[in-house]
């Protein structure tokens, strides 16, 4: 797939998936200029996990691969302060960064692509239920719809982002490509759970 012009990243300490809500508040200036231009051109920005630093101060190194996000709504409740929703919406891979004079980092991005295979029925199923449960629990609004309770790539993206995991295994179900073996690593974290 071609290579990205290239997008703003946000180091984090969260993982975004395709499909996951992300709320934000932005007050550093390099991620206030970044805001603006991103809701001037309508552009997405990436978000990557902070593999060497921390969120606020000088620039994080994030990890290779992260999820582009889009900006749904905010408001700016004061001048200084954005309050952002965001949506993930593809899987990426930087293939080169670059630090600007404020500490904002750029990247060339090259969007992975992702394969369906097929998913064992009896796992499917049960990360379906898991996820209809706790749906029912804290309510759909948790999800950006539509509901896509069929989809296997849905259902494990939303089981990822859920599940009490730690950054590290969150991290490599975003790498997975492949949705049945991205299910069938999730179907043996709730039974060994």
């Amino acid at each position: 797939m071609p290579a990205l012009p290239q997008i703003p990243i946000f180091p984090l300490n969260t993982v975004l998936f395709p499909g996951g809500l992300l709320p934000l508040k932005i007050f550093e200036q390099r991620y206030l200029e970044m805001t603006k231009v991103c809701l001037r051109d309508n552009a997405p920005f990436g978000v990557c996990l902070i593999r060497d630093g921390q969120e606020v101060g000088a620039p994080a190194v994030p990890v290779s691969v992260g999820c582009t996000a889009v900006i749904t709504d905010w408001e700016m409740p004061h001048v200084g302060l954005f309050h952002l929703q965001t949506r993930g919406v593809a899987v990426f891979r930087t293939l080169d960064r670059v630090v600007g004079p404020q500490g904002l980092v750029r990247a060339s991005v090259e969007m992975l692509p992702e394969t369906a295979g097929q998913a064992d029925e009896e796992l499917a199923a049960l990360c379906r239920r898991i996820l209809q449960s706790i749906a029912e629990r804290v309510g759909s609004e948790v999800f950006h719809a539509p509901l896509a309770f069929d989809d296997a790539g849905w259902v494990s993206y939303r089981l990822a982002e859920l599940l009490p995991i730690d950054l590290a295994e969150r991290q490599s179900l975003l790498e997975e490509r492949n949705d049945a073996r991205r299910i069938a690593r999730l179907a043996a974290l709730l039974q060994a759970g």
